[in-house]
Parts: structure tokens; sequence; C-alpha cells
């Protein structure tokens, strides 16, 4: 996925998400050396937890995302690492205590390849006994082709207004939900201007998951499904790993 053309929405969009920032918080103030966050985005967890005296680095593809995470640092009066890569290609000097992959960043890896050399690449950059820790959401969606507004509306100072709809296809077959945004900003004269954008994700199981990080090195993992560990049932709507590097 490409997220330059996606950073502004995205910033709007998820800016107020707030459920996992204290799990993440917690697994960063308990790191005994440095962290990593995979796909750190405009920098919403990576300055919460540089906040707290986290010595956190944020991966990240996008440039026009880091460009946004850099402006959040900068207003809260921090600096912070951003470097930009791949999960399946970055190389860095460094080994991390922690790794830390929130808010579905790894279903972004589309293929069995794609994941296992990502979790290998991520198992090479943390010391032995590292943890790595990350969230997926459960697997449930809205009816198919069917154009959708669940909610998002924000309000600018100039007056404008701006909407988002949806419609997903999924494709089974190879476990991908793909999101077509309609955006549609009204200006105070009327106006009507729409920007379109896809995102494609690649859902996962839990035991797929399990097998798959120790195929790439780690401990079976620790699963819970809910940031405040609870157990997974059919009622979660979040999946949490936690893991170590052997």
């Amino acid at each position: 996925m490409n997220y330059d053309e996606l950073a502004d929405l995205y910033d709007h969009q998820y800016d107020v998400y707030r459920d996992d920032l204290h799990h993440y918080a917690r697994v960063g103030e308990q790191a005994r050396g440095p962290v990593l966050e995979i796909g750190s985005g405009t920098g919403r967890v990576t300055t919460f937890l540089a906040r707290r005296g986290v010595d956190i680095t944020g991966l990240e593809p996008s440039a026009r995302m880091i460009e946004r995470a850099q402006d959040r640092a900068q207003r809260d009066g921090l600096t912070v690492k951003y470097v930009q890569g791949d999960a399946r290609t970055f190389s860095l000097d460094q080994r991390f205590d922690t790794v830390i992959a929130p808010f579905n960043a790894l279903m972004h890896l589309y293929t069995p390849n794609e994941q296992l050399q990502a979790m290998e690449n991520i198992h090479a950059h943390l010391k032995t006994g590292g943890h790595f820790t990350f969230d997926l959401y459960v697997p449930r969606f809205g009816k198919p082709h069917t154009l959708r507004h669940e909610g998002e509306t924000f309000h600018a100072p100039d007056g404008s207004r701006t909407d988002v709809f949806l419609v997903q296809r999924h494709d089974k077959p190879r476990q991908h939900i793909t999101t077509e945004y309609h955006v549609d900003t009204a200006a105070p004269d009327g106006t009507l201007k729409r920007r379109h954008y896809t995102l494609t994700q690649r859902y996962y199981t839990r035991y797929e998951v399990e097998w798959l990080l120790r195929f790439a090195g780690f401990e079976s993992p620790r699963v819970t499904g809910s940031f405040q560990g609870g157990p997974l049932d059919a009622h979660s709507e979040v999946m949490v790993f936690s893991t170590r590097a052997v």
C-alpha cells in the first residue's frame, strides 16, 4: 500500500483512536532498552510513548505519513526518530529490546512469503529474548458491495464538511478485504469535491499467526481478545499477540 495519498484522511479518521494507547505505553515502559514501532503511520502511538520517556523509533514506508508524524512530534515539543522503510526489508544497525506493530500494521503483508520475510526481519532486529507485541482485528465485515456511511464526518474551520463513504470487496480465497473510500467535501458555497482512495488489507486467523511466529523463531505467543488482557472469544474485536525472540 502507498499511504502517501491517504495520509491526511488517515490522520482525520484515527487521531482520536485511544483503545490501544495504554497497552502499548505499558509495553514500552516495561522495555529494558530501545523500542521499534513497525508501521508508525502519522505518529499516534509513537508520540504517545515518547511523551512517557520511551526510547522509540518509528518505521514507516510512507514519506507523507512521516511528515505528518514529525509535525505531531514538533507540536508536542518532542524529537522522535523516524525511518522510512518496509517491514520486510528494513535494515538497521541497532537491535531492539521490544518491537511493536500496533493497529493492524501487519495486515499490509499480503502473501505468506511477505509475512514470513517480515517476521524473520523483525526477529533479526530483536535482542535475544526481546519482546514482540502487535494487534490485528478479528475479521468481521459489513455488507459487501454496498455504499455505507459509518459516521465519519469532519468539520473544518472554513465551514466545509467532509463525509467519508465506503464500499468493501471481500476476496475470501486470498483473505483480502479491499475498502474503496469516497470522501466528499462540501464547501460553504455548496461546491462538492469527491476524492477516492483504495485500501487493501490481508486479514489473519489466530492459529495461522501462532504458527507463523513459531516458524520465524518466536516463542508460542500469549493471545488475548482485548487490550486489557481479556480472553479471545466470539465477542472479541481484536487479537493481541505477545511473544519473545528465541
